[in-house]
């Protein structure tokens, strides 16, 4: 490549995890903490620093440090979101932003400078805006590349055009942030970056190989990385005045589904597509709404409408679709209504299959089903998603179609006492109340060490007649919310065979036997 790295202006924010858990999870950041990741500190606080704390440190060594420390766990998309208002920030001085990382971003110092009075004046119109917006400190830093603007930032210095190479070559070979390399270089005898960009380009490459010769470039202060500016999004957000307060369903209906197509249109300009949908609505009185409709999908311009629709005739009814209370009506008619595509994706059509049949039939059924949905309600079809729990009940969620399919439960623990496999085919909604009888005739019951008494010969569910016991596997005990005594529950469940053929999952709370599932 030639000609020489462009001037950059880079924004770093110093002990960046630190404020970002303190603005997303409120952790005082003037108090002494720790940010941990693989149990080594990534990020410490000024307090702490002052009591030894340092990157690297082990959790147990820095708590000896300080014993006082408050320990908190990295978290990448924590710092990024925490983030994004600080871009923003920048955004409304300069153009063309670049995420370098949570918590540092560039821009091509040359506009900056021109149009605010030279490149020291547009560091500190930037960085004076950006604690004004945000109330978060920041420095920054001015150099030829990326690479060097974001040393000098550490150091809140403007470089001097031409003046990287040297600026660069009195630091410590560890700059590179490369800590093996720096680790051989200076057992190698090289310890600044300056005697590392003396090394011939051929014997470096030869030697360290392509990171160590980019590691080298950098170094002689030649980045020739192109900044990737990001776009800012676009505003998507549609909005309906009304100047009749509105309090019929019907007439909000009518009203959401022009917004709808409005919202489809624009999202299909951007060639994107909803999948999280936010729903405002204000009031006469000036009361606020809100709700947010997750989807599984893509949401089409009737999918919007529907669920708009839906959500207003829960507001303006007072109805949640259940039996039970009531949420209360609004005080007055709504007068403003806002549809926010809170997530969206590039929009990519159905894949069909290879001859076409298995795409068609997919979207026949979503908009079957979809139109079932717009007639009874959203509840009125509902799909099972498998996640975590111990019985098969607590296992399945049903969700209504089209909504987010997350389980209730993560399915990542091991859950002690959960039941091997095979899972049963039908769990009863109910449990129906058993009897479980020895050979002998007597009833079996459980001590609280899980001994049984005798084995299970014969069950009578209900009123029913007495089946034989062929078979049978267990306890496997169930010890929930011991912590809470209203919501605790102790069990043991059984898998039994009877002399029919039929397998059943039987479980044993406080002495009575219930049949849970059936086994098919």
């Amino acid at each position: 490549m030639t000609g020489a790295p462009a001037r950059t202006l880079l924004l770093w924010c110093p002990d960046w995890p630190v404020l970002a858990a303190e603005i997303v999870d409120g952790v005082p950041a003037t108090g002494p903490v720790a940010v941990l990741h693989a149990n080594r500190v990534v990020a410490c606080s000024e307090r702490a620093r002052a009591e030894g704390v340092r990157r690297g440190l082990r959790k147990r060594e820095a708590q000896g440090r300080c014993p006082q420390l408050t320990v908190v766990e990295y978290d990448l998309g924590r710092d990024a979101r925490a983030f994004e208002p600080v871009v923003a920030a920048v955004e409304e001085l300069v153009a063309g932003v670049e995420v370098v990382r949570p918590g540092a971003c560039a821009v091509a110092a040359r506009g900056p400078g021109r149009y605010l009075g030279g490149e020291e004046a547009a560091a500190e119109r930037i960085i004076e805006h950006v604690a004004q917006s945000c109330l978060v400190e920041s420095q920054v830093g001015i150099a030829d590349g990326v690479f060097a603007a974001g040393l000098a930032a550490r150091a809140g210095r403007v470089v001097a055009p031409g003046g990287t190479p040297e600026f660069l070559a009195g630091l410590p070979v560890e700059a590179l942030g490369q800590s093996a390399l720096a680790d051989l270089l200076r057992r190698l005898g090289v310890r600044t970056l300056g005697d590392f960009a003396a090394l011939p380009a051929g014997d470096v490459l030869a030697r360290f190989g392509f990171d160590g010769a980019l590691a080298h470039r950098l170094a002689g202060g030649r980045d020739h990385r192109p900044l990737a500016v990001r776009q800012p999004p676009a505003d998507l957000t549609v909005t309906a005045e009304q100047d009749e307060p509105i309090d019929r369903v019907d007439a909000a209906a009518f009203v959401a589904r022009a917004l709808a197509e409005q919202l489809h249109e624009r999202l299909a300009g951007h060639g994107l597509a909803c999948t999280r949908l936010g729903i405002e609505a204000v009031t006469e009185h000036g009361q606020e709404l809100h709700r947010v409709w997750r989807h599984d999908g893509l949401l089409t311009a009737a999918a919007i409408a529907d669920r708009v629709r839906w959500q207003l005739d829960g507001w303006l009814s007072g109805s949640n679709g259940r039996a039970g209370a009531r949420p209360s009506r609004p005080t007055a008619g709504i007068i403003r209504l806002r549809l926010i595509p809170d997530g969206v994706i590039a929009q990519a059509g159905l894949q069909a299959g290879l001859w076409g049949e298995t795409g068609e039939e997919r979207e026949r059924a979503h908009r079957a089903l979809s139109r079932v949905q717009g007639i009874l309600g959203p509840e009125a079809v509902v799909t099972a998603v498998l996640g975590g729990g111990r019985s098969p009940a607590d296992q399945v969620r049903l969700v209504p179609w089209g909504d987010e399919r997350l389980p209730a439960r993560p399915d990542a623990p091991p859950w002690p006492g959960r039941l091997p496999a095979p899972a049963p085919a039908v769990v009863l909604p109910s449990p129906l109340a058993a009897t479980v009888h020895d050979a002998a005739g007597e009833p079996v019951v459980i001590s609280a060490r899980l001994v049984v008494s005798a084995p299970p010969a014969r069950l009578v569910v209900g009123t029913g007649q007495p089946a034989e016991i062929v078979g049978w596997a267990g306890p496997w005990p169930v010890d929930e919310r011991w912590w809470a005594p209203v919501e605790a529950r102790r069990r043991a469940r059984f898998q039994v065979s009877l002399a029919d053929g039929a397998a059943l999952l039987l479980a044993v709370e406080a002495g009575q036997w219930l049949v849970e599932a059936i086994y098919d």
